[in-house]
């Protein structure tokens, strides 16, 4: 029998942090029903669901904090949340806290891995990969670090003599499919990650118009990703 491997793409726009993980958790348990049969008994279309989903979409100002994360990591009181309206969620990808906001491209594929590559770790490269060359599309060169996940651009002795990272990754698998996924840092507000230890590092944090210093399209990005993403998806 041959295997749908049809990604359904879908932009989401702004849209609430609580709001997207109900989006993502419909679309998972279409494929997990998917994945037991439970469309045994419905006509051909519903048996030929998407072998995954790949949501697009920026949130509103959000800190998540991860499996591994620590409250210690967050460095401001409930209060001072409040003032500057950024919500906070426990959430159970893995990884620790990080920060969402307008501008920043955030990336769900839910994606049954058993299609395509029954590999964790090979997927999490995957989304590394991707993003490392979706940067250098746009002329940032970018890298990964051995033992971190996510990527980064290195220090510059010239410009910049430090670390940075730029984008973020945590994710959940179960049944072998994904959830959650990918923060990208285009042109966000990098503040908030001031008030906060970054996925458990003391490392700085910068974005695509930061190092470009100009202004970058957050759907220019999207696009980009979508077809590199895509393409290396199907080749796993």
């Amino acid at each position: 029998m041959v295997q749908n491997k049809e990604i359904a793409v879908k932009q989401l726009g702004l849209i609430d942090y609580k709001e997207a993980l109900t989006v993502q958790e419909a679309c998972y348990k279409s494929i997990v029903d998917r994945k037991s049969g439970c469309f045994a008994a419905q006509p051909p279309v519903a048996q030929s669901a998407p072998a995954g989903y790949l949501l697009f979409c920026e949130h509103p100002p959000v800190y998540t904090l991860g499996k591994r994360g620590s409250m210690e990591h967050l460095l401001v009181d409930a209060a001072t949340l409040q003032a500057q309206g950024i919500a906070l969620y426990h959430v159970n990808r893995g990884g620790a806290i990080t920060y969402h906001g307008p501008g920043q491209l955030v990336v769900y594929p839910i994606i049954d891995l058993e299609i395509f590559c029954a590999d964790i770790h090979r997927y999490l490269r995957l989304l590394e990969a991707s993003v490392i060359e979706t940067l250098a599309y746009f002329n940032i060169p970018s890298t990964r670090f051995p033992g971190l996940t996510g990527v980064w651009l290195k220090a510059d002795q010239k410009t910049k003599p430090f670390d940075r990272k730029i984008c973020a990754i945590g994710i959940r698998v179960s049944r072998w499919v994904t959830m959650h996924g990918l923060a990208l840092n285009v042109s966000n507000d990098l503040a908030p990650f001031g008030q906060i230890v970054p996925c458990g590092l003391s490392k700085a944090v910068t974005s695509m118009q930061q190092e470009l210093n100009t202004s970058v399209s957050v759907r220019s990005v999207s696009d980009m990703i979508e077809q590199i993403f895509l393409k290396k998806l199907n080749c796993a």
